[in-house]
């Protein structure tokens, strides 16, 4: 259940924030943010070391970033099946997707932004959908743009709404931050920031946007960082491995 939180403001000096929430096995083991990728030396992100791709990459030349999300569908076959962590490198470094073979991939959420740009490709195994997100708070989950695929009585899409439902409002409510390159995390991401670390809800709680759930037999799942990007006519990066601590944060960029 990742999520991702775009705003989009073309009026502000940092038109577009991109917040990055991982969801995923927490003992699937994985690097914090650096230039992991030598075949694309400027590409900033943490690196899945299980599969060599990433969730988020940042190109701050451009300045540019990418963030991927599991999507709803058709999965690919088990025999070709390419790792969805290629995809916000590609884009990032690109700022397109260019000429994938697309069946190779489980469904996904994919976007990429620039200052003056933000789109979002949406796969389902069999149909590629691409959008622009203009201007405004957009929220992504796994079952697509602000829920839109969710399936009534499922209990993980259950658990998406009222995500949704609880941080959606009070983000668009919160004074919109316009993050300065030399600001500590704290003035930088303002009245966002307590919302970003959870808004004090239990980590089990079915409105959590950190989740943590013990699934039995050593399973545990949940939120295993979270990273905030703002776009303007450069780009910072701050970054989060202990999701809900507010002393954890780093600055990547």
């Amino acid at each position: 259940m990742c999520t991702a939180i775009i705003s989009v403001d073309p009026s502000s000096p940092v038109p577009v924030l991109v917040v990055g929430v991982r969801d995923e096995f927490v003992a699937r083991e994985w690097a914090g943010p650096a230039r992991h990728w030598p075949d694309r030396p400027g590409l900033v992100g943490g690196r899945d070391l299980r599969a060599g791709g990433t969730w988020l990459a940042v190109e701050p030349d451009a300045p540019r970033v990418a963030v991927v999300l599991n999507g709803r569908g058709r999965m690919a076959p088990e025999a070709s099946r390419a790792s969805r962590g290629e995809l916000p490198l590609r884009v990032a470094a690109d700022g397109k997707l260019g000429g994938l073979d697309l069946a190779v991939f489980d469904p996904f959420h994919l976007v990429g932004a620039e200052p003056d740009r933000v789109r979002l490709w949406s796969w389902d195994g069999e149909a590629l959908t691409e959008r622009s997100l203009g201007p405004g708070l957009h929220m992504i989950v796994n079952s697509g743009l602000e829920g839109e695929g969710q399936l009534e009585g499922e209990t993980e899409d259950a658990y998406m709404a009222a995500r949704l439902a609880h941080f959606r409002p009070r983000l668009a409510a919160a004074p919109r931050p316009e993050p300065g390159p030399d600001e500590p995390v704290e003035r930088a991401w303002g009245a966002w920031l307590p919302l970003l670390d959870g808004d004090g809800l239990p980590r089990a709680d079915h409105r959590a946007l950190l989740p943590l759930l013990d699934l039995g037999d050593g399973r545990v799942w949940g939120t295993t960082s979270v990273s905030l990007v703002a776009l303007g006519r450069g780009v910072r990066y701050d970054f989060s491995a202990a999701p809900g601590e507010g002393d954890a944060w780093s600055r990547v960029l």
